[in-house]
């Protein structure tokens, strides 16, 4: 079994939660309970951590206190990790093809008849799911490296870029303030577990909701494609004409409904130059007695 989910209450473990107490608690005192608190793989908003940040959190969330809904009063407070540290599981591959690995922590809280419920709660499942709260120094863009916090770049989370999926490393955490009890985590395997690589299971409806998005996602690249062409070819049309190269840059980095407002305003654009125009105007008027066929008039 592994020991960072399995443990017991033995006297090496005691001496690590009697670091945080002001008094030393026995085994009988304590509840104790394995979380994972994140991992690399991509989450509901789009970012995953990096390897060596999940290695650096592991140090940074030792002692850091468990509160409800990311609220930081200190009524809210509610267990402390006593440990923390990455495990990698080799059986599994994430869906940049990165090792799987995950930020697993030991937390404990005080047997109270106040949190008595809370720990039933715990042990049935209904409190399970976790979130963290912590700083990160770079947020890099997966495609081009682009620290988005610096310099960001015209690349879409959640878009398909030469087959991959684009999203936010998390990278070079600089602290950890807490870890949440909440409903929806951002990340589908964080929260209270039993054993290693335990999984959620909605994983395969995951997997079908992300074939979902890529299809999407390949078929808006086609739209997106197509709408660039036809710019181009609006673009002989309008004046002052355009360079292709000028163009391309132009729509390089344009979202499908940038391109698709841009290609309108050229074709109406184009449709206002074809119009007929008379060959010879006259710079006098005649009061618009003669209706809008006045324009065509050859002056004497």
């Amino acid at each position: 079994m592994n020991k960072v989910l399995d443990f017991k209450l033995d006297e090496q473990i005691m001496e690590k939660i009697n670091r945080f107490s002001r008094t030393a608690l026995t085994a009988e005192q304590v509840y104790a309970f394995p979380v994972a608190l994140c991992d690399n793989e991509i989450d509901r908003d789009g970012e995953r951590f990096s390897a060596e940040a999940l290695g650096k959190l592991a140090k940074l969330f030792v002692g850091k206190t468990g509160i409800f809904d990311h609220d930081p009063k200190g009524e809210k407070q509610s267990a402390r990790i006593f440990d923390c540290e990455t495990v990698q599981d080799e059986t599994r591959v994430t869906s940049c093809g990165e090792p799987y690995t995950c930020l697993y922590a030991k937390a404990y809280m005080v047997r109270t008849a106040g949190n008595a419920d809370l720990i039933a709660e715990i042990d049935g499942g209904i409190k399970k799911e976790v979130s963290v709260s912590c700083s990160i120094g770079k947020k890099l863009c997966s495609v081009c490296g682009a620290d988005m916090n610096r310099d960001p770049c015209g690349h879409i989370k959640g878009t398909y870029y030469g087959g991959k999926k684009c999203c936010h490393i998390l990278d070079e955490p600089t602290d950890a303030y807490e870890w949440s009890f909440v409903a929806v985590p951002a990340q589908p395997a964080a929260g209270v577990v039993k054993h290693f690589g335990e999984e959620k299971d909605f994983s395969q409806e995951v997997r079908s909701l992300e074939k979902r998005l890529a299809a999407e996602s390949a078929r808006t690249q086609k739209a997106c494609d197509m709408l660039k062409r036809e710019i181009i070819s609006l673009s002989f049309l309008c004046r002052p004409v355009m360079a292709v190269e000028t163009v391309k840059i132009l729509t390089d980095k344009m979202s499908f409904e940038q391109l698709t407002e841009l290609y309108h305003s050229l074709k109406k654009q184009a449709q206002q130059n074809d119009e007929p125009k008379p060959q010879l105007v006259s710079k006098k008027t005649d009061g618009g007695k003669s209706g809008e066929n006045s324009r065509f008039r050859i002056a004497g």
